[in-house]
Formats: C-alpha cells, structure tokens, sequence
C-alpha cells in the first residue's frame, strides 16, 4: 500500500520525484513515457518502482497528468481503473480499526497504510471531477465529487477523527466538500446545491475553521440571492434543544452570526464581505438594533471610527432611536472628524426635519450637504435640497413671528420645488409637496401631488390614501373621500387598517352619519380584538404602541364620537378603556374636559385642560380651550385668554377655533377691527378645513 505521492525537489530547479513507500523514482522518466502516449508502460514503471497497485498507480498517473495540464490525458487515465471498488476494499481496513481497540499499536501503522491508499484513491476521484468540470462536464463533475463525500462517510462512520488523519486525506475531503456545491449552482441545480451546502455545515468533515468560514459565507450568500426557498433543515440534522431556522432568511443570518462570532474568538480572519451580507439580511427583516450590536461589538481597528459612527446612526435610526443617532452623528460630523462626510450630513438633516426643535440644527446639516454635493454626488443636490425644505417647513412650525413664518415657508416650497427638477420621479418628493401645499391650503395643487404619489406607488402606501382623503375631505368633498378610503381599504392588509378605518368613522361623523361611525368602531374593536388573539397576551408596552390598530385611539376616537353627541356616560366608559391602556395623555384629558365642560362643570374642566398642557404643553386644542374658559371670566381674564390663543396660534396658525375664540375676545375687549380680521380667518378655514390635521401624516 502506498503512504504518500509527493513531488519532492528544490527550489533551485533539480529533479523532481515521486516518494512513496519509502522508494523514489524521477518524474521525468513516467512523464517521457505519457508523452509517447505509453499509459500501461508508465502504470508498469509506477507499480514496479514504486510497489503500487493497479487503482494506486493509476491514481498517481491521473495527478501527474492533471498536475501537467493535461486534463483529457488525466480523464483517460481515471476512466480506465474502477476507484469505487477499490474504496469498497478499503472499508474493512477502517472498520476493523474501530472495532479492534485493544490491538491499537499493532494495527495503527496497518490503518495508516489504509489511509494513505485511501487518499490517493479519493484524491483521483476528486481530480476527475475537477477533470470534468474544466471540460464543462458539469452534471458528471458534481457525481463524481459526491461520491468522494459518499466514499468517505462509508469510510469514516462515525465522522472524520480529530486526530490520526493523514493530511493529503483530509485536504482531498475538505476541497470536495467545499467544491459540491459550487458545481451543484455551476448545473443550476440549486436544490442539489443546497442540500450540498446542509451536508457541508451539518456533518462532521474535521474541516478547518477558514474552509469552514468559506463554506458557510457562500451559503449563506445562496440562501439571500438564489431566489430558492430553502424551508427549515430537516428533522434529523437539527439538535434537540437547539434553534432551527425557519426560512432562507433566518438560516443566512444564522449562519452569519456564527461567523462573526468565530471572528470575535479569534478563529478566522476578518472579512468584511460578512458584515456587508450580515447588514443586508437584518436590514431585510428590520433587525438593525441586532446589527447596532454586531457593530458595537467589533474591535476597534477593523473600521474608520466614523464609518462605525456613521452606520450605528444608521440603525439607531431605522428603530427610532433618533437622539443616539444624532449624537453619534455629532461626533462623526466634527471638525476633527469628517466634517464634509455627504452621507452623514444627509441623515443628521433627515433626523432633524422630524422634530421642530432640531430642525434650524438640520438646516446648517442640509445646506453644508448642498455645498458638498459637486462632481460624482452632483446627484444627491436633489436630496440636500429636499431635506432642506423638510427642516425650513419644521422650523417654521415654531417660528415666533408670522413674518418669519411665511418666510421659512416660501424657502420651504422653493426648496423641495427645486429637489423635483433634480428628482422628477421622487413619490417621497410628491407626498412631501402634497403636504406643504396642504398646510397652506393650496388644497387645488396639493390634491394633485397627492394622486402623483399614489401612481408613483401604485396604492402601496397607506399614507398616500390617507393625504388624498384629507385633501378632499378639506374641500368638502366627503363622498369622495369615502370612496378614497374604500378603495385604500382593497389596497391594504387587515391590521394596516386601523388609520383608514378611523378616518372613514370621522368622515361618517363630517357627514352628520354618528350612527354608521359607530358601526366603524365597533368593526375597529373586533380588529382590536382579533389583533390581540394573533399576537397573544403577553406582549410589552412598546409592542403595544407599534399596534398597526391601535386599541388606545380606537377608544380615544369612540369617547370623541360620545362626547359629540353629548351621551356622557359613554365617554366616561370610553375613557376609562382608554385609561387602561395609557393612563396620561393630553388627548386624553382634552376629552375628559369636554365631557366636563359639556356637563356645566367648568373648574374641573378647566383643570383637565391645564393637566393636559402640563404633560404636552404645545397641545393647541387645549390650549384654545383654556384661552375660551378665560374669555368668558370677564374683562380681567381677556389678556390671559388672548395670549393662550395667540400662542394657539403661532404653533398652529391654520387652527379655525383659535381664531374664533381670539375673535370673540377682541369684540369683548372693543377692537371690533380685530374681531372681524379673526372672524373672516375662521370662516375661511372652514371653508378648508379637513376632518384631521394634515400634520398626523406628515
């Protein structure tokens, strides 16, 4: 039996040789022989110089000519010997070892001798399959390297032994495990593929950590890009006890995980292609706090301090955590930092243009990305100039002089108007211009942005329905409204219509119909209910609040429909349902004051209001009511009235009631000039005013 066939010489060019069983001969003697076409003459040289036998000797000659480039010349030598018997006698050899422990120093060196034949034989198996695929033999190439792995666990029963294996062995079945399946994709087989993969990763090959990090990497980038539908592992390769993944998406980051917590144990290299494939798939599935943590993780070193930065922001962002983001978006965008970073400046203005109080910070972020935006990002002005016009239209919202306002305003239009000739077919960009012509009541220009946003998303997204039914309900036109929210309710799934379904009750109540609203309601708590059922009982607060129905405003809305109707006591078990969900609210306490209000309770009604302004002070409903409480206090109370609602107002200054209620003010403090201007403001916007503020999609 042959215990090696290695090539043997120096780097200084001398001789090459064939070692095995401690005999050598020179290549170049079999190499002579090929070249004549002589492969029985060159198997007899082999078999005599070298003491091998028939399948050996073969196995030899099919490297040599493999190794020479002659891969036609290799595939007649591996067609010509029968390698599956000669792995069948080889069986016993390895059996009897398992079976015969107490004879072990007697029969070591007989197994080793076993093992060195049985790489040679294998070894050929897999040359003939690299034979063939450079011939293009695709299909029989992927035969023939299973039946390596097949050979081998007919071998090996129990699995490759950690120790006592011969390395050429070893390196034949590592190369074939890792070659399958690439031939399995090569066929277009991709089910062969990745059952290829699973037997890879499941059995016990002995592999080393970098083969098997390879391995994992290319499934796991099989199972997110084949378009294959894996389903979970089965039964019997799954441990008990241990997680099985239920789909491609979850067995790829599974995978992933795996790898980068090899990275963290110092048993691979790093690879950033992971991190790239990791960030792709979590992004998939929304899990970017889990890929917040991967980052967090990883050692300093191995990304640009920024760059990590930049992607924690990133994720912070994506699940609303907007205050980490925008500090750690502080630091990347400092002067010693990189303060010209496009990307960076971009996200930092996007998280301001949310919140009125950071959106004058998101304006120096915008206009800094603007001046950046030259040569190859050229591209991204349209983007600058949009996130512009989202900050200056916030800023305006808290601007403290109306002339301020209109002028923050204008620079807002003209703004996201010049990001639509950089982005003409933008739908984010339609529904944004929607929105702010909207809030002007520009309402013939805004109802035309609002159905280019619907065709530009073919209906797929809620908000776009819900702008279109605001417009025209804005316009009085009810009926229409109706059929938009209808038609959004056929374009959407059961639980994504919790908004639609309250608009449609509001639009009931517009209509004078409080009877066909309840009926909505009611259609509303069996989601509620059906909802709850679908994701169990056990669930925490913030799960609550991400409730596509949201049990809390379907309550809140029901106590509204009451309290309009002046059937008290049902506001007050409303109320109390509401409560129970969410004990504090400013909307909560509006109602509450309502209903003490409208019961001739005017103290408790004002302590309502004031409690609500203590948990949201720019709350403007109550802020208007509280400003119409101290109006009827007499003449003392007039100034207090009318800076509540002039301050209603400059939070809000579309707000009908406030205007009426300053109106009334006025007259009773004589400036009738005042009164009138107020008076005509709110017949005007009633005129346009929708059934909901345009601000609850904005």
């Amino acid at each position: 039996m042959a215990d090696s066939g290695e090539y043997e010489g120096d780097d200084g060019g001398s001789a090459r040789e064939l070692c095995v069983n401690g005999a050598c001969m020179k290549a170049a003697e079999v190499e002579a022989k090929l070249d004549e076409g002589n492969i029985q003459e060159a198997e007899s040289s082999l078999r005599e110089g070298l003491s091998l036998n028939f399948e050996e000797a073969r196995a030899l000659l099919g490297r040599l000519e493999y190794q020479r480039g002659n891969v036609e010349g290799a595939l007649r030598v591996f067609d010509g010997i029968d390698l599956h018997a000669a792995i069948q006698r080889l069986q016993p050899s390895f059996s009897e070892k398992s079976a015969s422990k107490k004879c072990r120093s007697r029969s070591d060196s007989h197994v080793s001798v076993s093992q060195h034949a049985a790489s040679l034989v294998l070894e050929a198996i897999y040359l003939k399959a690299k034979s063939l695929q450079k011939l293009g033999r695709l299909t029989e190439a992927a035969n023939e390297c299973k039946s390596v792995l097949d050979a081998v666990e007919r071998i090996f029963q129990q699995g490759i032994p950690d120790a006592q294996v011969d390395n050429r062995l070893q390196e034949t079945v590592s190369r074939a495990v890792e070659l399958l399946p690439e031939l399995w994709k090569q066929v277009g087989c991709d089910h062969d593929a990745l059952a290829a993969y699973r037997r890879a990763v499941l059995s016990q090959w002995n592999l080393d950590n970098e083969c098997c990090a390879r391995i994992q990497k290319r499934f796991a980038v099989f199972l997110l890009h084949s378009g294959v539908e894996a389903g979970p592992p089965s039964l019997g390769s799954q441990v008990e006890g241990s997680y099985a993944p239920k789909n491609n998406l979850e067995e790829a980051i599974l995978l992933l995980l795996i790898l980068m917590k090899k990275y963290h144990l110092g048993k691979i290299k790093w690879d950033p292609a992971v991190m790239e494939h990791l960030t792709y798939a979590l992004s998939l599935c929304s899990q970017t706090s889990i890929l917040a943590k991967q980052l967090e993780e990883i050692m300093p070193g191995v990304f640009l301090r920024s760059d990590r930065w930049n992607a924690l922001a990133l994720c912070y962002s994506a699940i609303g955590q907007n205050d980490a983001a925008l500090n750690l978006l502080r630091k990347s965008l400092h002067k010693h930092e990189r303060p010209h970073d496009l990307m960076a400046l971009l996200l930092a203005a996007k998280i301001c243009s949310e919140d009125c109080h950071l959106a004058a910070e998101g304006i120096q972020y915008a206009r800094t990305a603007l001046s950046n935006a030259q040569g190859k990002d050229e591209h991204l002005k349209g983007v600058g100039l949009r996130m512009l016009g989202l900050c200056l239209g916030r800023h305006a919202k808290v601007s403290s002089s109306d002339y301020e306002r209109s002028r923050l305003q204008s620079e807002a239009l003209k703004s996201l108007d010049g990001a639509s000739t950089f982005e003409n077919n933008n739908a984010d960009l339609f529904f944004d211009l929607g929105v702010h012509y909207a809030e002007q009541r520009n309402l013939s220009t805004a109802l035309r942005y609002a159905k280019q946003y619907i065709d530009a998303t073919g209906g797929s997204v809620l908000k776009g329905w819900k702008l279109l039914a605001l417009v025209l309900s804005a316009q009085q036109r009810f009926s229409e409204a109706e059929v938009v929210t209808d038609a959004a309710l056929d374009e959407t799934t059961k639980w994504e219509q919790g908004p639609i379904l309250r608009l449609k009750a509001k639009l009931k109540i517009a209509q004078a119909l409080p009877m066909d609203a309840i009926e909505t309601y009611r259609y509303l708590l069996a989601l509620v209910q059906a909802q709850r059922k679908s994701f169990g009982p056990l669930r925490c607060l913030s799960q609550i609040e991400d409730d596509k129905v949201n049990e809390f405003q379907v309550w809140h809305g029901l106590a509204n429909l009451y309290s309009g109707l002046s059937h008290w006591k049902d506001v007050a078990i409303c109320m109390g349902k509401a409560r129970e969900l969410k004990a504090y609210s400013a909307e909560m306490l509006h109602t509450e004051g309502v209903m003490h209000e409208g019961c001739g309770q005017t103290h408790e009604a004002l302590r309502a209001y004031i409690n609500a302004l203590l948990i949201e002070p720019s709350y403007v409903p109550c802020k208007v009511l509280v400003g119409s409480l101290f109006s009827k206090l007499g003449p003392k109370a007039l100034p207090v009235a009318r800076s509540l609602l002039s301050d209603a107002l400059r939070i809000e200054p579309t707000n009908r009631k406030a205007w009426y209620y300053l109106g009334l003010v006025h007259k009773d403090d004589g400036r009738i000039a005042d009164a009138a201007d107020c008076f005509q403001a709110a017949s005007m916007l009633e005129e346009s005013d929708p059934i909901e503020s345009f601000s609850s999609i904005a």
